[in-house]
């Protein structure tokens, strides 16, 4: 996330001046539409990151968690959001206000330029998973999805994520995201848990997702 990459200075003072906000389970962060006026970023707890269907059906894009920011975009573009955010579980967030942003990030430009490379990974990321999504199988896809959340590479993680938010982020039904699951936990490469998987190579996972 772009937050990370900065400056730890410059994340010691926007998190000073910043304003911490706690939310509850199914709590909406934000909304499609609203004013970008900051972007956020993860204390504490889990953020579902999607958009809300006609229905009132909601579906995510992204399970985002402890340390993770979004909406960045937004406030570098001044448009307003795209997206909405919910919280899942209790959440403790804290909201980085743009205009404090954009005038700190003036007196940090090697943080400019490490936020210009880590936005050209996350397209790269992004166009790799749009791949994935309209050629791949769903055991591929899956895989696609669960090495992005798993971060970098060459570790082991642990995510945690429901079965139904697989099968949102897969665009598939529930059923449809379990056996994808199983067929991965099948070939070794995963290791399912009580609302949570565990990526044991995340590097060997990768691989899978593009053959």
């Amino acid at each position: 996330m772009l937050f990370s990459v900065l400056d730890p200075a410059l994340q010691a003072h926007l998190v000073r001046t910043s304003r911490e906000r706690s939310f509850a389970d199914g709590q909406i962060i934000q909304q499609r539409g609203d004013p970008a006026d900051g972007f956020w970023l993860i204390e504490k707890g889990a953020v579902r990151v999607g958009q809300f269907l006609p229905d009132g059906e909601f579906r995510a894009v992204a399970l985002l968690g402890d340390g993770d920011s979004y909406g960045e975009l937004a406030v570098f573009s001044g448009k307003p959001r795209i997206v909405d955010a919910v919280s899942r579980g209790e959440s403790r967030l804290r909201l980085i206000a743009a205009k404090p942003f954009l005038e700190a990030l003036g007196n940090y430009p090697a943080s400019t330029r490490a936020l210009l490379g880590a936005l050209s990974e996350q397209l790269q990321d992004t166009l790799s998973i749009v791949a994935g999504l309209r050629h791949g199988t769903n055991p591929a896809r899956l895989a696609g999805i669960l090495a992005t959340m798993a971060g970098e590479e060459g570790k082991t993680a642990s995510i945690t994520i429901t079965q139904q938010e697989l099968g949102d982020l897969l665009g598939v039904t529930r059923a449809t995201a379990n056996a994808a699951l199983k067929e991965l936990q099948h070939r070794g490469l995963v290791e399912r848990g009580y609302g949570s998987v565990r990526v044991p190579d995340r590097d060997r996972l990768a691989r899978f997702a593009l053959d």
